[in-house]
């Protein structure tokens, strides 16, 4: 699965996602929060809540990585639901504040996180082993995906390509491991293979944000060139 390397480069990416992410929110009040997001069953405040909740929980496994002590990202999924809806349900004020906070407090962690703890092993509540390397990639990918998820306006192309193509891999990536994957070639509109699938059959031609909006399931697909037609892809996670 996709990792990064820590250092100025990831970690201004990591912030400058999370201040696509504040700047988005900034301003929303109530009936904003509670109006539905473009994920079924969660509202705006779902996903700001879920976005909150993680942060501290990624730092749990930096932890593990620091001590060597096992430190699990949630204690169970029921608990980490609850935590989800828990937030959801804060005034608008107070949520607003948590997400800064929270984001603010990751930043600090992994700009502080000591050289050695990069290599260590840690396992994500996904329960892949892992370094902390790969969990820069997956806050990366929540901040940049759930952005979109809160129908504010921004969308998959807006993402700057440094932090797209980062998310890409990873999306590809995770797919390259799905149960069910049909057989599928992956490439650019200039013909840059970036996937393929089995015997690469199917042939899906794009913009890099056309395929991030159609693999992570925030676009139709319509955008895309396909001549034997869209595949049906696994369910994303």
């Amino acid at each position: 699965m996709k990792e990064i390397d820590p250092g100025p480069e990831a970690f201004h990416e990591l912030a400058a996602a999370a201040d696509r992410l504040l700047r988005a929110v900034d301003g929303l009040g109530e009936a904003d929060l509670r109006a539905p997001s473009r994920l079924p069953g969660w509202t705006r405040a779902h996903v700001l809540s879920h976005l909150t909740a993680q942060a501290p929980a990624l730092e749990r496994l930096l932890t593990w990585a620091r001590t060597g002590v096992r430190t699990p990202q949630y204690p169970s999924r029921e608990a980490r639901d609850a935590e989800i809806e828990e937030g959801a349900r804060l005034p608008a004020a107070d949520l607003l504040a948590r997400l800064r906070d929270s984001a603010a407090h990751w930043q600090h962690a992994v700009q502080t996180l000591p050289a050695s703890a990069w290599d260590a092993t840690v396992v994500p509540f996904t329960g892949e082993m892992c370094t902390p390397r790969r969990i820069l990639v997956i806050r990366l990918r929540e901040l940049t995906l759930h952005v979109v998820d809160l129908d504010t306006g921004h969308e998959v192309a807006d993402t700057p390509p440094s932090a797209r193509d980062i998310v890409l891999a990873d999306v590809i990536g995770y797919y390259a491991q799905a149960d069910g994957m049909p057989s599928l070639t992956v490439r650019t509109m200039d013909g840059t293979e970036l996937a393929r699938f089995g015997r690469g059959a199917s042939v899906v031609s794009g913009t890099p944000a056309d395929l991030l909006a159609w693999f992570s399931g925030r676009g139709s697909g319509d955008a895309l060139h396909a001549p034997h037609g869209l595949p049906v892809l696994p369910p994303w996670i």
